[in-house]
C-alpha cells in the first residue's frame, strides 16, 4: 500500500517514480550472493592441490560458498576432516587481509591480501643435509 491515490492504467505507469519503498523491506527480501572464488584464484589453490596430489599427501577437496565467505577444504582422506582450508572472507579484506590458510586445530597458519602470498605457506623449504 501506498500513500498515493488510484490512477487509471494508463497514468499509474507515469506515476511509478513517485511509489515510495521502505528500505528495510527492500533489503530484507532480496538474498546475499554468496562469496566465490574467482577463476584466477581457484588456479592458484587448484595448482598447489595438484601438486600435494602427485606427491600422495592430499586425496580430496570440496569448496564451500556462504554469504560470509568462500572456503576451499582439503583433505587426506575424504572421511575425516580437513587439513587445510583455504578461506576468503572479504569482510576483512581492509584489516588482515581477505585470504586465510587454517590447520585442522582452527589454527591460523597465513593470512594476507594477496592469494598467491597465503599459499606460499604450502611451499616446501629445502633443508641442508650434511654428510
Amino acid at each position: 500500500m501506498t500513500d498515493q491515490p488510484d490512477l487509471p492504467p494508463g497514468e499509474a505507469a507515469a506515476q511509478r517514480s513517485n511509489v515510495v519503498v521502505d528500505l528495510r523491506d527492500y533489503r530484507s527480501n532480496k538474498d546475499p550472493l554468496p562469496v566465490t572464488f574467482h577463476r584466477k584464484e581457484l588456479d592458484l589453490i587448484l595448482r598447489i592441490y595438484g601438486r600435494m596430489v602427485g606427491e600422495g599427501e592430499w586425496r580430496d577437496y570440496a569448496i564451500d560458498h556462504s554469504p560470509e565467505k568462500a572456503v576451499f577444504s582439503i583433505f587426506k582422506r575424504s572421511g575425516e576432516m580437513p587439513l587445510y582450508r583455504v578461506e576468503k572472507n572479504p569482510k576483512l579484506a581492509t584489516r588482515q587481509g581477505a585470504y586465510s590458510v587454517v590447520n585442522t586445530h582452527g589454527l591460523i597458519l597465513k593470512r594476507g591480501r594477496e592469494l598467491q602470498q597465503v599459499l606460499k605457506v604450502f611451499d616446501k623449504v629445502l633443508k641442508l643435509v650434511e654428510t
